[in-house]
């Protein structure tokens, strides 16, 4: 590693690593480091994305990064009976290992100089100014400076905190998630299942994303204020002793997913965050990977242009945040406020809701239409998505 960059990444997530090969294209000298020994382990992820909006943001990518494609799903409500939707895009299971680890070389091709085993344990700072970072590699100490450092360190990012950013999610918008990759399993490898009830997953939901015939990631996430009394990996285990009791266990993951609304600050003085450090997350869904790749090559871009222009003052930088808040603020906040509705139905307006879907045909069964249906049970919802675009204006 040299003693000065243009541009310095922390975290080799999808982020990052797209961050860092935007950056290194504009002309930017950047260097990546990755805190784990490899990147793209562990998995924390249940590795599922729409296919269109992956090849909207990589037009072109290897077939070995995909593990499954997907057709369809089911949603099996309370009651257990079982709902198939139609959204009309195929959908496809990654496999992450491969997919974040194909980021980051295509980083390194652009020019990036990528370092695993680097633990960045706080920043160099300057009349406010971050202007590099301290890390440890492999035994030893360094002080290595920068115009910019972009922060890819996951929630409560610890570069956002040394910023003086306030990166902490509250208790009660924190997903608390566990997952199981398992095998000899008996299912329809082209179709993902979700079930929703508050026995199985309260404040959220289970799935399971096939990753080829017989194996799956089978999981759950559910919301902080409901894991008082019982903790996700609970709900995980109390599930796959009921449902799959002969699968094999091939792998155990845990971790949080941020499910509420962006940050305030994205940037500062010589500092950028994207993906799940800037809660960049669906608060609905949980999905990360399309939009860490969306606000990666935002960020990367205009820590480019900035480094050419030779200013990184955070009014600079803020074209980074007014170019995600322009294309992703309304859908986000949306998504916010229908989950948020959403944890205040009970098992019984879920079963009401599969009663109304079941009545349609299969090609009717789509998300507007779906949407549809929880605007019946709960109307104020139109009034408040009306107020909300307004107020984004």
């Amino acid at each position: 590693m040299k003693t000065f960059y243009d541009v310095i990444v922390v975290g080799g997530g999808p982020a990052g690593s797209w961050a860092a090969k935007h950056a290194a294209e504009g002309g930017a000298s950047v260097l990546l480091l990755e805190k784990d020994r490899e990147i793209g382990l562990p998995v924390r992820c249940a590795e599922g994305v729409g296919l269109d909006g992956l090849k909207e943001q990589i037009p072109e990518f290897p077939k070995s990064w995909i593990a499954q494609v997907i057709d369809g799903a089911i949603i099996v409500a309370p009651d257990g009976r079982e709902v198939e939707a139609y959204s009309g895009e195929k959908g496809v299971v990654l496999h992450r290992k491969l997919f974040d680890a194909g980021l980051a070389q295509r980083a390194s091709e652009a020019g990036a100089e990528v370092v695993t085993k680097a633990n960045v344990h706080g920043l160099l700072m300057k009349n406010s100014q971050v202007c590099g970072v301290k890390v440890q590699h492999l035994g030893e100490s360094y002080e290595i400076q920068s115009s910019i450092v972009i922060g890819a360190d996951g929630i409560e990012s610890r570069v956002g905190r040394w910023a003086s950013i306030k990166t902490q999610t509250p208790f009660a918008e924190m997903e608390s998630c566990a997952q199981m990759t398992l095998s000899n399993l008996d299912i329809d490898p082209t179709r993902v299942i979700f079930w929703i009830g508050k026995d199985i997953a309260p404040g959220g939901y289970f799935w399971l994303f096939p990753k080829g015939p017989g194996t799956a990631n089978v999981g759950l996430g559910i919301s902080g204020k409901f894991t008082k009394d019982k903790k996700a990996i609970h709900y995980l285990k109390s599930f796959i002793e009921k449902k799959y009791s002969s699968a094999s266990i091939l792998t155990i993951v845990a971790g949080g997913v941020p499910s509420g609304p962006q940050l305030n600050e994205l940037v500062g003085n010589g500092l950028m965050l994207v993906g799940d450090a800037a809660h960049h997350t669906d608060p609905l869904s949980g999905g990360g990977i399309i939009n860490a790749l969306i606000g990666g090559k935002m960020a990367g871009e205009v820590a480019a242009e900035s480094i050419t222009k030779k200013d990184v003052t955070k009014k600079q930088l803020s074209r980074y945040q007014k170019q995600w808040e322009k294309q992703k603020k309304k859908e986000l906040q949306l998504a916010y406020r229908i989950k948020n509705i959403i944890h205040e139905f009970k098992d019984e307006d879920f079963n009401k809701i599969a009663d109304v879907v079941l009545e349609l045909p299969l090609e009717k069964r789509t998300n507007t239409e779906l949407f549809k249906v929880a605007l019946r049970k709960y109307p104020k919802l139109i009034l408040d998505m009306a107020t909300m675009w307004i107020r984004s204006k």
